[in-house]
């Protein structure tokens, strides 16, 4: 049979008996004794699973004409003609279905782009422009053209013509039509060969680009015709000819006020060939450069060009050649002196030659070169200025820090100084050198510097926790307002630094409102950064916590450096002047800002503004876990690395006084070494950040990649890589440390639980 049969029994359609077109159609597959479902898992989805459960259930047969189907991996799909027809028992009981249908894939297909192809061709008529149209010819006995029928036109026939005639005669409405027109469509109709020409049809009024063929069967007589309507070309051909009459006495007119042009500009015109070649100039080029017209045409310009233009000027040539202008190009060229004018150029590529307009801007750079130099010397000066005013304030705090250390340093070398006042003098020497550590990150905060360790945290939170400590910061007259929105709202910041920020506003602005006002904490999420200090702003969302205070503002003169660092208006004793400067650049270095609006005897309203980020997803127990160890190691093996022989001897003595067995290295390429392929046995590495070759952030990288178990703990004053990216992921310890410090942090990173190393 040439259509495809199969019978299925019983509910679930097991397969009894497929015929070879069956197969054809579904390729070679296990049929006889499975189910439908199992043979044909690609039909899920496509209907055919519910058709053949609803014969079976029904009793009623099913049959659909090019119904559309989707076999294996194929990509279209086929269409198939189905009949699905249930088969009883003796008793009429469905025990099965019998399937029988055609492949029509191929018909389906091609009606479809029959019917594509005729809607293409009739959208295509419709949508042109051009007039189209089918004549039927009419001949006399001896094969002479006497008239034509418009068997089919599409719209643009009307609009062309100005008439609708589709279906009538020439003679029907142009019984005075010229002859010309029926002889040459009844010669492309006898003998089949095209033709194009252009004709003027007085019964329009009106001109046509006509184009002519024989379609059909020679014996049909049948003409197809495309034409445009070309009469608003034609007057415009006959204005031009009018025009050209009087065109040349216009050109000379033209070319004579160009040559007054070329010949009266200061500025410098030339032409020149692709070579690099001076082929046409005006008279400017003598006025400028002193060289006579006949000295430099036909010349290489290079010949005058600055040596250490050459390069330059050479490159810009070459891009001319390749058809690039080269706009506000600059160079030198010799004058017949011998000494050398700027030229601007503006040169183009045309036709082969090179066009440029050139302008001498020899004083404008003298200008530029003048003022460059005034503005180096005031830099220079404000730097210096600042440099001293920096020097100033760093030696004058250091210096009564260093006072206050050799002191207590002088009284604690006495034999009879009695047990209370060592303590006194020791509380001394440790408090100092915290407020010298203090007086140091303020430092390196305003220069962006500080190595951070930013966490992801809700600053509404940590404000309203600040808000606290500001209370017993501003003393019992100072109120403290804290507006907080109830939502949470994320920024990634180092949370001391912020603390310290805040707190440092805080201040400033009680001691602004001399102890007793109103301090105002506002928190705002969402928010745009607007331009502050001539500084871009940003359209990303920012936390922006305000400060605001009910003193008496700040000075117009003064806003412009009161994050100087050292600049106070303070009494002497009152404060440093680096409080300001701190939040400043904590702002910077944490990727925003801070901006100051102040009215007189209105206070001032001082603005943190911090990029959002996403929420954590989950909190940083490193402190916890930290406060939660004891400083004291047990035995574990650390390898010191440091370059400072002094700090070197004395980190290792004071871990060997914590309890852990120490082996110090000088440098990372002597601790690589040491550690071996496999880590020789360390329990941890505790490096220093900045060290002559490999530092400590670069050993720390390399160790990652050679032992990921290795636990690393890096120690800085002051870097400036990890003040653009903070620890990269290892833990930090901040110098100056203590002894504590040191303790705790080694004996978490090496605590029970993680895996212990062994030689």
């Amino acid at each position: 049979m040439p259509g495809f049969v199969a019978v299925l029994r019983g509910p679930c359609h097991v397969f009894e008996y497929v015929n070879d077109a069956y197969v054809a159609i579904a390729g070679a597959r296990d049929f006889v004794g499975r189910t439908v479902r199992e043979v044909f898992p690609e039909l899920a989805g496509q209907g055919f699973y519910e058709l053949l459960d609803t014969v079976y259930r029904t009793g009623r047969p099913f049959a659909a004409r090019a119904l559309p189907i989707r076999l294996g991996d194929e990509e279209a799909d086929r269409a198939i003609d189905l009949l699905y027809q249930p088969l009883r028992d003796g008793e009429g009981a469905v025990t099965g279905i019998f399937v029988g249908g055609y492949d029509v894939t191929e018909q389906v297909r091609s009606q479809a782009a029959l019917r594509d192809s005729e809607d293409r061709y009739r959208t295509l008529l419709d949508s042109l422009d051009v007039g189209f149209c089918i004549l039927e010819m009419k001949f006399d006995e001896a094969d002479r053209a006497i008239d034509y029928r418009i068997a089919e036109a599409n719209p643009a026939f009307a609009r062309q013509t100005g008439a609708d005639v589709a279906g009538l005669w020439v003679s029907e409405f142009a019984p005075d039509l010229e002859r010309h027109w029926f002889d040459t469509y009844g010669r492309v109709a006898l003998t089949g060969e095209p033709i194009h020409f252009e004709n003027q049809a007085d019964v329009f009024g009106r001109w046509f680009d006509v184009r002519a063929l024989r379609i059909g069967e020679p014996a049909q007589a049948k003409v197809a015709v495309f034409f445009s309507d070309i009469s608003d070309r034609k007057r415009m051909e006959e204005a031009l000819r009018v025009l050209n009459a009087s065109l040349e006495a216009q050109v000379a007119e033209r070319t004579a006020e160009r040559d007054q042009i070329w010949q009266a500009s200061t500025d410098l015109f030339c032409v020149a060939t692709l070579d690099g070649r001076l082929a046409s100039l005006n008279p400017a080029w003598t006025t400028l450069l002193g060289w006579g017209e006949g000295e430099l045409l036909g010349r290489p310009f290079l010949d005058f060009v600055h040596p250490d233009d050459v390069a330059a000027t050479t490159a810009a040539a070459a891009g001319l050649a390749r058809g690039e202008p080269q706009p506000n190009f600059e160079n030198r060229y010799r004058h017949r002196d011998g000494s050398y004018r700027w030229l601007s150029w503006n040169a183009v590529p045309r036709n082969g030659r090179i066009y440029a307009t050139v302008r001498d801007v020899t004083a404008v750079r003298a200008q530029a070169a003048a003022l460059a130099e005034v503005e180096e010397a005031l830099r220079q000066s404000q730097k210096m200025e600042a440099v001293g005013q920096l020097t100033g304030g760093v030696a004058h705090d250091f210096n009564n820090l260093l006072t206050i250390i050799r002191s207590s340093v002088d009284f604690l070398r006495r034999p009879d100084l009695p047990e209370a006042r060592q303590r006194r003098y020791l509380d001394a020497v440790s408090d100092t050198v915290d407020r010298a550590a203090k007086l140091t990150g303020q430092l390196l905060a305003f220069a962006r510097r500080q190595a951070l360790s930013p966490a992801v945290f809700d600053v509404g939170e940590k404000v309203r926790g600040v808000a606290d400590m500001i209370d017993t910061v501003t003393g019992a007259r100072v109120r403290v307002v804290v507006a907080v929105p109830d939502h949470p709202c994320f920024v990634r910041a180092d949370l001391s630094q912020f603390e310290t920020a805040l707190i440092n506003m805080a201040v400033n602005a009680r001691d602004a409102m001399d102890g007793e006002g109103t301090l105002t904490l506002t928190l705002t999420c969402g928010t745009a950064m607007p331009p502050i200090r001539g500084h871009a702003g940003s359209q990303n969302a920012f936390a922006a916590i305000s400060l605001a205070d009910t003193g008496p503002g700040v000075p117009p003169d003064l806003i412009g450096r009161i994050f100087e660092p050292f600049f106070t208006t303070k009494e002497v004793g009152r404060g440093t002047g680096l409080g300001l400067s701190q939040v400043f650049g904590f702002a910077k270095q944490s990727g925003g800002d801070v901006d100051v609006t102040s009215s007189p005897g209105r206070g001032a309203t001082f603005t943190l503004y911090l990029p959002e980020a996403p929420a954590a997803l989950e909190a940083d127990d490193r402190s916890a876990a930290a406060a939660s160890v004891s400083p004291i190691g047990a035995g574990e093996s650390v390898l010191v690395v440091e370059d400072n022989i002094e700090v070197g001897r004395f980190c290792t003595q004071i871990l060997q006084d914590l309890g852990y067995r120490t082996t110090w290295a000088t440098n990372a390429e002597e601790a690589l070494e040491r550690l071996g392929p496999d880590g020789a046995g360390f329990d941890v590495v505790f490096s220093d950040v900045v060290m002559p070759g490999m530092g400590g952030l670069a050993l720390a990288h390399e160790l990652r990649r050679r032992m990921p178990t290795l636990p690393v703990v890096l120690a800085s004053g002051y870097s400036h890589v990890l003040a653009q990216d903070d620890a990269h992921g290892f833990e930090l310890l901040h110098k100056p440390y203590s002894a504590e410090q040191l303790g705790h942090i080694l004996r978490r990173v090496t605590r029970p639980g993680r895996p212990r190393r062994t030689a």
